[in-house]
């Protein structure tokens, strides 16, 4: 492609970016692909020879627009803003263009040069102590543009790790570094962003991750009892990464505390990881979250999420540039150049080598909309997210789960996690919104947050028709599938009454015709196969084997001390009371109180023992008396 065809191409390209933001509303936020998609659309090698330019636009429609995800999209609420605007773009047009590597003052001056002055700009906007400003008479520290907040969380823990081993150096020279190391502990907030962690992994340091509080916020008692006692365990409190803004719910640690307790420990490291909310700060009534930013030795933000700069650029400065390069300092022959000693030289402030014409897109957007314009566009999202909270405070199925300060909402369902789990996935499969979760005090939250540029208030009130629309449908399947819940439950305890009932009725019969489940001592004693007939007012010489008679009744006899002392007045009446285990037959005979009087067994009613039940089966020639009823096994 010559310079006659890159005209012509590109202002092509400018109109099809152009057409693609205006036209992104009419797309799906989310692409409805699966992975492995590009791979069975596209050739497994590189073509031999060139193609049409019209051949490779045409695939960017058919083959890469399908799948992505409009990050610039109104309907798109998820994370934090991806910033993006056409001075942006411009800006990176033109860096790309001119395509230097900027690391050091020789490599490309301006690059050099125009990166400290935009980030003092954006410093000062923000409110930092002047110690923090490279351009600002007597300051050691200043700015650089960094990829992303993982990287300045990254180097300035290297940072903090080789001030402290320098300094446990010099008191113990004779201890292997590599034992040093491991002593030391840095600390974050379990809300704090996990790169932390990453970049605890990359140092080869331990890190301890302590409890916000009930707002999500660390607080310093809770820091200081922690290094406390990991300093008494022998270990060295090194670097403490604090947050304002987190990523789950936009909660801010409490700096004013923290940076009093790291003050007490000696060659601690302060950061302050602000991406997000940091933007923020450039409005006057924001400045109150800034407070105790002067304990801190390091801040960053990033202007490609919330002013409008394309990614990738991260702002992060440093109290002490010296105390920041001498822990990155690698210095070859070819890399050293006639004004090392007068200038700055950004390949000492990071972990790579090569670096681009950032600042280029940075100078780009500050001039052209202004720190008035870009207040303007944060006081916009702020007041679209207090709107949304405002929606659903109103619906009393809903609750907000974070306090909102900024432009991200915290919201969820009044009920389970696994319903808001429902919930957000069912909008997501739409593709009619998108927005992701979170935890917030052990609880399932769906974060939402204004992203697009030039998002209104109908973009906020459409979000909430299509989330409470997905939620109605939701609780009404809920209700329904409870009710047939309920239904199949009351079914299955009557089934199951019902069987109780079966098995008591069943049991109740078994156990009269059985004793031996009523008591199972009784199945110790074995049957014998003669039977008897017994009568308790006759005399064992007088009986005699003979056959029961037909017409006699009977009951078993653990029915048999029921039938104790009833009828008290009819001395005559005689009740059959037949033994199966012993194949015997024995008459109940009642005590009248003239009985009793002539000498005979006393009334069972008034015996204490009538209560009394025999508590195993006669065996042998054993005598078992039971209120007035005498029973003998004859032999």
């Amino acid at each position: 492609m010559d310079s006659d065809e890159f005209r012509c191409r590109g202002k092509e390209m400018v109109e099809y970016i152009c057409n693609y933001m205006e036209n992104i509303p009419t797309r799906r936020v989310t692409p409805n692909v699966e992975p492995g998609y590009l791979r069975k659309i596209l050739p497994d090698e590189a073509p031999e020879y060139p193609e049409d330019w019209e051949a490779i636009m045409a695939d960017v429609d058919a083959k890469i627009m399908p799948g992505v995800t409009h990050w610039q999209h109104p309907r798109f609420h998820a994370y934090f803003p991806s910033g993006n605007s056409y001075p942006s773009i411009l800006g990176d047009m033109l860096s790309a263009g001119i395509g230097c590597i900027g690391f050091s003052w020789a490599a490309s001056p301006v690059c050099t040069e125009l990166e400290t002055i935009v980030v003092d700009w954006l410093g000062k906007a923000i409110g930092l102590p002047d110690e923090f400003l490279a351009l600002k008479k007597g300051s050691r520290g200043g700015g650089v543009i960094q990829t992303c907040a993982s990287e300045c969380v990254l180097v300035t823990m290297l940072a903090a790790r080789a001030q402290a081993l320098k300094r446990l150096k010099q008191q113990h020279p004779f201890v292997e570094e590599g034992v040093l190391l491991s002593k030391l502990m840095a600390y974050c907030s379990r809300e704090a962003h996990s790169c932390v962690e990453k970049a605890a992994m990359i140092c080869f340091v331990k890190l301890r991750i302590l409890e916000p509080d009930e707002k999500s916020a660390l607080r310093g008692q809770t820091l200081s009892e922690a290094m406390e006692e990991d300093e008494a365990a022998g270990l060295i409190p090194f670097f403490v990464s604090t947050t304002l803004g987190t990523t789950s719910c936009c909660s801010f640690d409490n700096l004013p505390e923290i940076g009093s307790v790291c003050k007490r420990f000696p060659c601690v490291w302060l950061h302050v990881d602000a991406a997000y909310a940091g933007n923020a700060l450039i409005c006057p009534e924001l400045k109150y979250l800034l407070k105790g930013v002067e304990y801190a030795d390091s801040f960053n933000t990033n202007p490609n999420k919330w002013l409008l700069v394309n990614f990738d650029c991260s702002t992060m400065w440093v109290r002490d540039r010296i105390r920041l390069t001498s822990a990155l300092v690698v210095d070859p022959l070819y890399l050293k150049h006639g004004y090392s000693d007068s200038s700055i030289d950004y390949r000492h402030w990071g972990v790579p080598l090569s670096r681009r014409f950032r600042s280029l897109k940075l100078w780009f957007v500050l001039r052209s909309y202004g720190i008035s314009g870009l207040r303007k566009y944060i006081r916009h999202h702020i007041a679209l997210a207090q709107r949304f909270e405002r929606c659903v405070l109103q619906d009393r199925r809903f609750e907000v789960c974070n306090e909102v300060k900024l432009g991200l909402v915290c919201f969820r369902l009044k009920g389970a996690d696994k319903l808001n789990e429902k919930l957000l996935s069912n909008i997501n499969e739409s593709g009619k919104l998108h927005m992701v979760p979170a935890h917030v005090n052990d609880k399932y939250v769906i974060r939402f947050c204004a992203v697009a540029q030039n998002a209104t208030e109908e973009d906020i009130d459409h979000a909430w028709d299509v989330i409470t629309e997905f939620a109605a449908e939701l609780l009404e399947a809920q209700a329904v599938d409870k009710e047939q819940e309920l239904q199949d439950e009351v079914f299955d305890l009557n089934r199951k009454q019902k069987e109780t009932l079966a098995y008591k009725r069943s049991f109740f019969v078994r156990m009269v015709s059985d004793p031996k489940i009523y008591n199972p001592s009784i199945a110790k004693t074995l049957p014998t196969v003669r039977r008897h007939y017994t009568d308790t007012a006759g005399s064992p010489e007088n009986s005699a084997p003979s056959q029961l008679p037909h017409s006699a009744s009977w009951i078993s006899w653990p029915l048999a001390f029921l039938f104790q002392g009833i009828a008290e007045d009819a001395a005559g009446s005689n009740v059959p009371i037949r033994f199966r285990h012993l194949d015997t037959k024995v008459r109940l005979k009642t005590t009248s109180g003239k009985d009793v009087a002539n000498g005979g067994t006393p009334s069972p009613s008034r015996s204490p023992e009538r209560n009394k039940s025999p508590k195993r089966s006669p065996t042998g020639k054993e005598l078992v008396k039971s209120g007035n009823t005498e029973i003998r096994k004859h032999p």
